[in-house]
């Protein structure tokens, strides 16, 4: 059996879009047993989804886990996205929504999350208090904004640095949950524990998260702006949950960009390393 897996295709994105389809028509003429994509595929607006997901041909079975942009929306209600709409429009193009629904099969199962963040991946060194990483903005980027005047009282626990950097998280502006990070990766966390225990018995399971779930993944020290982003690449409570059960072997991730591997006891994680300028696929051969 061969399992296909891509992520971070973002077809709507007007730079990403080229590489993507060059990607997708690659996969198509490679072909496989599996697909599996690990989220940011497209946003659900103007049929953007339905036309990344239409483009591939693929005889295999495919399989879908969101990521944080299929969650974007402008004035709607991203959970209800998350449960209710996401899952139907998916599944209506004959793709698996993944999130609830585990593909099993005598050899491997595979299982899926979009994962969330908790901030835990928050950079220290840059001095940025917790109430900052909640709005997603930082301190030097509210300071510009007085919608986020009350973010900078008290401002001594603020550092130097921290004031001097100018970044936000644009899942603030377009996703809607209607309840806070940490509950979010809760449910989220539950849904994969659920799964991961129904399948105990099987000899192989393989993990499909779009967020980070292990610290080893994430990228290397870059810019202010490019750390003040690791807050909202993952948590490594998902990787607590995975290490928890001992048929998972194998763990694919995208959401950062940035191509990692580690090995974490007994299970391989990789992070696809797709991205707007650079897309790739990873190919796992099951006997």
């Amino acid at each position: 059996m061969r399992i296909v897996i891509t992520s971070d295709l973002h077809h709507n994105h007007h730079r990403s879009k080229p590489l993507a389809e060059e990607l997708i028509d690659k996969i198509n003429r490679a072909g496989g047993d599996v697909l599996v994509l690990v989220g940011d595929s497209a946003v659900l607006s103007d049929g953007a989804l339905e036309a990344c997901l239409s483009r591939f041909k693929f005889s295999g079975t495919k399989l879908f886990v969101p990521g944080n942009h299929e969650l974007w929306t402008r004035g709607s209600d991203s959970y209800e996205l998350f449960t209710r709409i996401l899952p139907q429009r998916v599944e209506a193009l004959g793709w698996r929504w993944l999130q609830t629904n585990p593909f099993v099969s005598d050899e491997v199962a595979i299982v899926g999350s979009l994962g969330w963040y908790d901030y835990s991946f928050a950079q220290v060194s840059l001095g940025i208090p917790r109430r900052f990483y909640e709005r997603k903005i930082s301190p030097g980027a509210a300071e510009r904004m007085e919608e986020y005047a009350s973010l900078l009282a008290p401002a001594d626990d603020i550092s130097s640095h921290g004031r001097g950097v100018i970044a936000r998280w644009n899942d603030g502006k377009f996703v809607q949950l209607h309840r806070t990070d940490d509950q979010f990766l809760d449910d989220l966390l539950a849904m994969l524990r659920s799964q991961l225990e129904a399948l105990k018995g099987h000899p192989r399971v393989i993990a499909a998260i779009h967020q980070l779930p292990f610290r080893e993944l994430l990228p290397p020290p870059h810019t202010d702006q490019w750390d003040f982003a690791k807050a909202y690449l993952g948590s490594p409570r998902i990787g607590e949950v995975l290490l928890g059960f001992e048929n998972v072997r194998e763990v694919y991730c995208g959401h950062s960009h940035y191509p990692a591997e580690a090995q974490l006891g007994r299970v391989r994680a990789v992070n696809v390393g797709s991205g707007y300028r650079h897309k790739t696929f990873c190919a796992v051969d099951v006997p």
